[in-house]
């Protein structure tokens, strides 16, 4: 009985020990079990740099505001429709021109916001300015030659133009509802320290070939951030930075969410204010020309905004890493991410939509319309009160 106890005892402490060496891994896994629940939702979006590893973005001192002009008139139904879509922050610009800027549900101007798949029409930017350079060669390049640890996976034989456009052909479960789908295997790698990039190599079976089919998968994006990374030798984070953020002006400490390697989680992983957004947005407006800078080589600004994967007729349209309306006009697309997350762009009407939020219902059917519709109305000044 005595060695039982002793057994016991030896057993407890090691446990404990335990426990206490992955406090904080369990802490982020408990994190993301309550992250979208309706009572933190909104707290968690503006704080995630508490809830899970994280990099600062050295990003260079806060910039001038852009010009602010006479406010626009809203549409009939906008304050019915700020609560429908659970709205957190919006700014609105008109020809380069702040027209509305607001923030609900207790979050303010300096909240740093989620990006979500928002920061993936960022890396769309990032990697136009990296092929400019010389750092890629070509989009027919497959994407092993970068990243050769991805070879024998389901990535063997994938172009950089695939995973741009979302036709890489993996098969990747995106369900957000389901706990055992591939996205949320994926969140739960990122909450207990593991490897985006080991994941991204365990994929091994297809749905497609590559570049057969579009269909939608997050971690092409990550792939896509690999490539990048191989091709510089630097951290996806410095990249950013340095090509993107600092020449546009960010405010507050923007910031990466990572892996437990410091890697970036580069589709969905970027926070940065309202403001921030509407200036990226504003960049793509002009053709990636923002504050008298190229910023964005205009040629890849045409060719990534254009409708140019393989998406079903009649359906939602993609580019690189960004979105189109089945029936777009042009220069009318959009960054989107999950629960809500805009960036509007209508060159014809010089309109820039930014808009953060916590929307739990953002996968119903019509909560793309819904918010596609405010959009257009904003924009051709339909709808007035």
């Amino acid at each position: 009985m005595r060695r039982l106890g002793y057994a016991l005892a030896v057993l407890a402490v090691v446990l404990a020990s335990l426990a206490a060496w992955k406090r904080e891994d369990i802490i982020r896994l408990m994190a993301v079990q309550s992250l979208f629940s309706e009572d933190r939702i909104v707290w968690n979006f503006s704080h995630m740099d508490s809830l899970f590893r994280a990099v600062p973005l050295d990003a260079g001192a806060a910039p001038e505001p852009l010009p602010e002009g006479p406010a626009v008139t809203l549409p009939d139904g906008w304050d019915a429709w700020l609560k429908r879509r659970a709205i957190t922050g919006v700014v609105i610009l008109k020809s380069g021109v702040r027209v509305h800027e607001a923030y609900r549900l207790g979050t303010g101007q300096a909240d740093e916001r989620i990006s979500w798949s928002v920061a993936k029409s960022y890396l769309s930017g990032l990697f136009g300015i990296l092929v400019a350079e010389g750092h890629v060669d070509s989009l027919g390049a497959q994407v092993v030659e970068y990243v050769p640890e991805l070879k024998g996976s389901a990535y063997d034989g994938v172009t950089i133009l695939n995973v741009l456009q979302m036709s890489s052909g993996v098969e990747f479960d995106e369900d957000y509802l389901d706990f055992w789908s591939d996205i949320n295997k994926m969140g739960r790698v990122l909450a207990l320290g593991g490897s985006m990039d080991r994941f991204a190599a365990g994929l091994t079976v297809r749905a497609h070939s590559p570049g057969e089919a579009w269909e939608y998968v997050s971690i092409d994006t990550h792939v896509l951030g690999m490539v990048a990374r191989a091709a510089t030798g630097r951290d996806l984070p410095d990249l950013m930075a340095e090509k993107l953020l600092r020449p546009l002006g960010t405010y507050g400490q923007p910031y990466y969410l990572t892996d437990g390697y410091g890697v970036a989680f580069a589709l969905g992983g970027l926070n940065l204010t309202t403001r921030d957004y509407s200036r990226m947005g504003e960049m793509f407006r002009q053709m990636g020309r923002f504050g008298g800078r190229q910023i964005v080589p205009a040629d890849w600004v045409a060719e990534s905004t254009r409708p140019s994967a393989r998406t079903k007729e009649g359906a939602r349209q993609y580019g690189y890493q960004w979105w189109m309306a089945a029936d777009a006009r042009p220069g009318e697309f959009m960054a989107r991410g999950v629960y809500g997350q805009y960036v509007y762009i209508d060159r014809s009407s010089g309109t820039v939509i930014a808009v953060n939020a916590a929307d739990r219902n953002f996968r119903e059917h019509g909560a793309f319309e819904d918010a596609l519709d405010m959009f257009r109305r904003i924009a051709t000044g339909e709808g007035k009160v």
